[in-house]
Order: C-alpha cells, then structure tokens, then sequence
C-alpha cells in the first residue's frame, strides 16, 4: 500500500487518520448575513479589477482611462453599500433573533441556594413533613377515572 491510501493510516504513523475532521471554530453565520458578505465580496472584487485596470489604462493613456475612472468611481460607491449591507442585516439578525441567554454555572449554583433558602423558611405544612399526605388516599375510596368508561354517555 502506498502512503496515502483508503486505510485511513500514514506509513510513518500508525492509528492515525489522514483526514482528521476538527470542530468548527465559530459557528455559522446566518443565511440572509452570509449571502450579503458573499455579495460585498464579489462586488469588492470587481471593483478592484476595475480600479486596476484603470490605473494601467491611465498611466497607458488610452482613451478608455476616463470611462474606466467614471466604472471605478461608481463601484466603490456600490462595494460601499455593499459592506454595509453586511453590517445592517448582521446587525438586523442579531435583534431579531439574538444571543439565547442561559445562566452561568455560577448563576444557578446562586439560584439553587436561594430556593433552597426559601423551602426552609417556608412554615411546615399542616399534614406533617411532606407535601403529599400519606395514607389518606386509601381511606377516601378509589379515584376517579379520568376518562369514562367505554361505553358512557358522550354528551
């Protein structure tokens, strides 16, 4: 076998895989804010190209240098707009749909300590320790079905 083959092994490095999958970094942008950066790229793109080559027609001196200039002029007002595009529906989604906020480990630790506090300053309950009387729901006889029998009226 050669060094890279199908296996997933190295020749030099036994039980190591050639391709190795990592966890993302940062996690995906949103679909509306990822297509305006794609936009504000390919426009910033073009916009250089044409600046570019109007640079070389200018310093050339071809009769195409002042149309070019007018294209590049006018492309670095759209590349404007299109980066904050970008800025405006990153910062749209982050209203819309923001940050989900979940306490800190440190936050519920505070919060179980609370509740715990509040249960025992809370008076004791009439029927004894608990909550839930024990014994009583045999004497009172059986419990109500809570839905009716298969052949009751269905009024």
């Amino acid at each position: 076998m050669g060094m890279y083959e199908d296996d997933g092994l190295t020749a030099g490095a036994r039980g190591r895989s050639l391709w190795e999958e990592e966890p993302a970094r940062t996690r995906r942008m949103p679909d509306p804010v990822r297509d305006s950066a794609v936009r504000a790229v390919l426009i910033v793109a073009v916009t250089l190209t044409v600046a570019t080559v109007t640079f070389f027609l200018v310093v050339t001196g071809s009769w195409l240098a002042l149309p070019m200039s007018l294209c590049a002029i006018a492309g670095t007002v759209v590349a404007t707009w299109g980066v904050l595009d970008v800025l405006i529906t990153r910062q749209m989604w982050n209203q819309r749909y923001g940050v989900v906020s979940e306490p800190s480990r440190t936050a519920r630790g505070r919060r179980r300590e609370r509740r715990r506090g509040r249960r025992e300053a809370r008076p004791e309950p009439r029927g004894g320790a608990g909550r839930i009387p024990r014994g009583g729901a045999e004497a009172a006889g059986p419990r109500p079905a809570a839905w009716p029998p298969p052949g009751a009226d269905r009024r």
